[in-house]
């Protein structure tokens, strides 16, 4: 296991050893089965929270909408239960979730299937041990709240929330039983071994589905004039995430196609095992269609909801 950045400079281990080693991990866990998911932006714009790489941010000229209609809520999520997606991400901005608009969530979510409900991701900010209760009881078997990088560098990108409250959301909604799903975002001038301490409080929390997101530069974002990751880079994220975390799920999310462009055949080799499929919540991403080519071309099977 690779634990410092000492252990991660060339040349103590090149990109033939640590790709290699990180692929064996990948087929040995997850075998030639590649898992999507796609979000739904339910809640945009008007967010208090002061995060520099995000569009959305506070003082931002984003458009945005408040909570998504019931009936329009449900009929975007029985499009995507149609699709190959395994997880289906409902995203909100905002530091969290109003209880009104959770109650509303709540009450879509309980007239579906259970085959759907089991499907959905939420991803609604902070939220305390009672509304967590609510998310598992109306059938809701995942949370999604990143920690974005380490605790020494959080500070540079937020001061809206604490790292710590982060955090805390996700070990709560590990006490509640529910799946968690909690990676980071690279790029943003952390340093390699930021994003091993990122892995290593990942891994020591237990947590087994980690969305991997690269900056894609936002021109109205304090990181707005940040240059996207080299592709070399971001697979060797990937590839020491896979090495810490080796039967975890890592999801190649935000940035993929500005940060690997033509190398995103790479990822999978890299480790990677799984992906979200369409738009993210503010830029553009790959259709479903290609990424089902790109997968079946490379000999891949994705794993569908059942």
């Amino acid at each position: 296991m690779i634990c410092s950045i000492e252990a991660f400079r060339l040349p103590a281990i090149s990109d033939r050893e640590l790709f290699e080693e990180a692929d064996r991990l990948r087929r040995a866990n997850f075998g030639n089965v590649i898992e999507l998911c796609a979000i739904i932006n339910i809640k945009s714009g008007n967010c208090s929270m002061d995060c520099k790489f995000c569009a959305q941010r506070r003082g931002s000229n984003a458009p945005g909408h408040g909570l998504l209609d019931a009936a329009t809520l449900e009929q975007e999520i029985l499009k995507l239960a149609a699709g190959p997606y395994r997880h289906i991400g409902l995203v909100a901005s905002g530091g969290r979730l109003e209880r009104s608009d959770l109650e509303r969530l709540v009450a879509v979510v309980e007239k579906l299937p259970p085959a759907i409900r089991a499907r959905l991701c939420a991803s609604l900010g902070r939220l305390d041990a009672a509304s967590l209760a609510m998310l598992k009881n109306c059938g809701i078997r995942r949370l999604h709240h990143n920690l974005e990088t380490s605790s020494d560098f959080y500070r540079q990108v937020c001061t809206s929330q604490s790292w710590k409250a982060r955090r805390d959301t996700v070990l709560r909604a590990l006490e509640t039983d529910l799946e968690v799903c909690c990676g980071g975002l690279f790029g943003m001038g952390e340093s390699w071994q930021n994003r091993i301490d990122l892995a290593l409080e990942l891994a020591a929390m237990g947590v087994q589905n980690i969305p991997l997101n690269f900056l894609h530069p936002q021109a109205d974002s304090p990181l707005g004039n940040r240059q996207p990751m080299p592709a070399n880079e971001a697979l060797r994220t990937i590839a020491i995430f896979r090495h810490i975390l080796p039967k975890a799920t890592l999801r190649v999310c935000g940035g993929r196609p500005i940060c690997l462009g033509q190398r995103q055949d790479e990822m999978f080799g890299a480790g990677a095992n799984a992906l979200m499929s369409g738009n993210y919540l503010t830029t553009k991403g790959i259709g479903l269609a290609r990424d089902l080519e790109m997968l079946e071309n490379l000999g891949f099977v994705v794993d569908r909801a059942r």
